[in-house]
């Protein structure tokens, strides 16, 4: 039992695909990345991924749930998204965010949170944006392409397949859940892997 144990085996984490980056990698991502395939994709650090999802899990099972807020404009996200809300009681906004959601109390659709993830930092900037302009803490999926200026935990990781996201939210679920103290073992999670992804 001397390497670590990641949070699931570690081919579940393969079959989701959730290391898989795209052939464009920023500067900003270097440090996740273990290497580049010959057909050119970036593929992310495995242990790097499983040991953010555990800081990130950590880090929010500080807040409420009513205290966190997920954002996904990309549509591959929206049931992950969902499966988490409904696992842990968190806000969830999916679609296109428009801005002001978290700054103008005078919207109908306001939105009052103290920590927000973001599925990508590129189609969610909106969000982002807002989460910086009143202080929240910020935690983005990040892939190899993105930039990570502005964001204050990058989890890298494939936040384009459905799989990979699908896997993400469970394992964050999951582990806020045990964090908080709600349960206390991996089987006492209910929800499915299968609830969190689309074939």
């Amino acid at each position: 039992m001397t390497e670590k144990q990641f949070l699931v085996a570690q081919d579940v984490y393969l079959k989701a695909g959730i290391h898989i980056g795209t052939k464009f990698r920023t500067k900003h991502m270097d440090q996740f990345i273990y290497k580049t395939r010959p057909d050119g994709l970036s593929v992310l650090n495995l242990q790097k991924i499983d040991e953010r999802i555990g800081i990130a899990a950590k880090f929010i099972s500080q807040y409420e749930p009513k205290d966190i807020l997920v954002v996904s404009r990309r549509e591959n996200g929206w049931k992950s998204i969902k499966a988490f809300g409904a696992a842990t009681g968190a806000k969830i906004f999916a679609g296109r965010y428009p801005p002001g959601i978290l700054t103008n109390p005078a919207l109908d659709t306001y939105i009052e949170t103290k920590v927000i993830i973001v599925v990508d930092s590129w189609p969610d900037r909106n969000a982002i944006k807002d989460a910086m302009d009143i202080g929240v803490p910020v935690i983005a999926l990040c892939d190899t392409n993105n930039q990570s200026n502005e964001i204050d935990l990058v989890v890298p990781c494939n936040n384009k397949g459905k799989k990979a996201l699908g896997l993400f939210f469970y394992i964050l679920a999951r582990e806020y859940l045990k964090n908080k103290g709600i349960i206390k073992s991996d089987s006492e999670f209910k929800p499915q892997l299968e609830e969190f992804t689309e074939e």
